[in-house]
């Protein structure tokens, strides 16, 4: 099994983000390229690098601008940066900025690079839309032509249904499901209540809110005035809501399944636009610049499983990987940060981390990966309450986990994320 061990250790040195908001709102103009210029911009600027001191980017989406594929080249070309800046863009789905730390990482690690800004981003409120593939032939058709008459025949067998637009596919191409509808799946499978769901969506509320409040995001949150007037200003993330009651949460509709569910819209992360990024660098780059590291990578590791079990079950695969890396126990890990993609899911996880039983029949293991204790765990909320822009949540988490060892002087972290297409993804960081 690869170790990810090296000699060449790797600093998270910075990282910063933009406000998180729901889709359809504060951001609703702002597409994700946009997003990713401003974040990366702000971010040297406060690290006071030049962009000429940045050997790679790497960055990654996963709603994907069709005007700009490759994100990551077109930051260099929009930002402060020399055009030899070499960059590259990276998908996996929910665990994208999480890729692309470990991708620039692994870079550093193997001595092609020694300072690499890392990260992700994503604009629900801006979606591409395309054409019906009935549509498209026509159109290819009457680019063709060669004359007037020809280019109006192309077009004599379009139907109206034809002109529909198609919005990007939300269900997993393999099952026909939603990521919803698999939550909601593993809540049945694993018995996980919806009181117990709508609990944990309060939970995450209530430290994010604090959080804030106690101004631990102050320093890793742009301030972001919103173009083209730049009359407003968005400072917070948006979606937090320290009100969350019992009472009032269970008054909501189950979303995926109406009749018998137990996942709603309160107890799921929400659609969200926002932008994240990260400053890896090697150590003796680090010190050679005078900047201090929050934080190093210890292990990381990624794992895959089958869609059609439980979609979202990628945290119970990924983590006993990067911990045996490590060299290390869960009970060693001082905080455990989880993406949040829904209380059922999170909580679905949890249950795996403890069971026996489950380390046997699906990780080929005698003994379970450990019991997570929840006053070390998401200990300022999560993508439920903070929101999740499928592209920007790895490094969001990786960076408040940095800057919390940091705060604490010292300790280690396990950040972990569940992704579409049965993927999981985790990373043990060490300060």
């Amino acid at each position: 099994m690869p170790t990810n061990k090296t000699d060449r250790r790797v600093a998270i040195v910075a990282g910063l983000r933009t406000p998180f908001a729901k889709s359809g709102t504060a951001f609703r103009d702002q597409s994700t390229l946009e997003l990713s210029n401003r974040v990366v911009s702000e971010l040297l600027a406060r690290t006071g690098l030049d962009g000429s001191q940045v050997d790679r980017i790497v960055y990654g989406s996963v709603v994907q601008d069709v005007a700009a594929p490759n994100i990551a080249r077109e930051i260099v070309l929009a930002g402060p940066f020399p055009e030899s800046v070499d960059a590259f863009s990276v998908t996996r789905a929910c665990a994208t900025s999480t890729q692309s730390v470990v991708t620039g990482a692994q870079s550093i690690a193997a001595g092609e690079v020694d300072v690499v800004i890392a990260g992700g981003a994503d604009s629900l409120s801006k979606p591409p839309i395309t054409y019906s593939d009935g549509f498209v032939d026509a159109l290819m058709a009457a680019n063709a032509a060669k004359d007037l008459p020809s280019k109006a025949r192309a077009f004599s067998k379009v139907r109206p249904r034809d002109l529909a637009p198609v919005p990007p596919a939300i269900a997993e191409r393999s099952t026909g499901e939603t990521m919803g509808d698999s939550a909601e799946s593993m809540a049945k499978q694993n018995g996980i209540a919806r009181e117990d769901q709508d609990a944990f969506a309060i939970r995450s509320h209530e430290k994010a809110t604090a959080a804030w409040d106690g101004g631990v995001f102050e320093g890793e949150v742009m301030a972001y005035p919103v173009p083209p007037k730049f009359s407003e200003t968005v400072e917070r993330d948006t979606i937090p809501r320290g009100d969350s009651t019992m009472e009032k949460l269970s008054t909501l509709k189950p979303v995926f399944d109406r009749k018998y569910g137990s996942v709603t819209a309160a107890n799921s992360s929400p659609l969200t636009d926002g932008a994240s990024a990260t400053v890896l660098m090697s150590e003796e780059a680090a010190s050679a610049l005078g900047l201090e590291p929050l934080a190093f990578i210890r292990s990381y590791a990624f794992a895959a499983l089958d869609p059609n079990w439980q979609l979202l079950m990628g945290p119970a695969f990924a983590t006993p990987i990067a911990l045996d890396r490590a060299g290390m126990k869960l009970d060693d890990i001082d905080i455990v940060d989880m993406h949040e993609a829904f209380a059922a899911q999170v909580l679905s996880n949890v249950q795996a981390f403890a069971s026996k039983e489950f380390a046997q029949e699906r990780l080929g293991r005698s003994e379970a990966i450990g019991e997570i204790d929840f006053d070390r765990f998401n200990i300022y909320g999560g993508s439920i309450s903070l929101g999740h822009p499928f592209g920007a949540t790895g490094a969001r988490q990786i960076t408040t986990m940095a800057n919390e060892l940091d705060r604490r002087g010292g300790g280690t972290a396990l950040v972990t994320q569940c992704a579409a297409g049965g993927l999981g993804a985790a990373v043990v960081l060490e300060k």
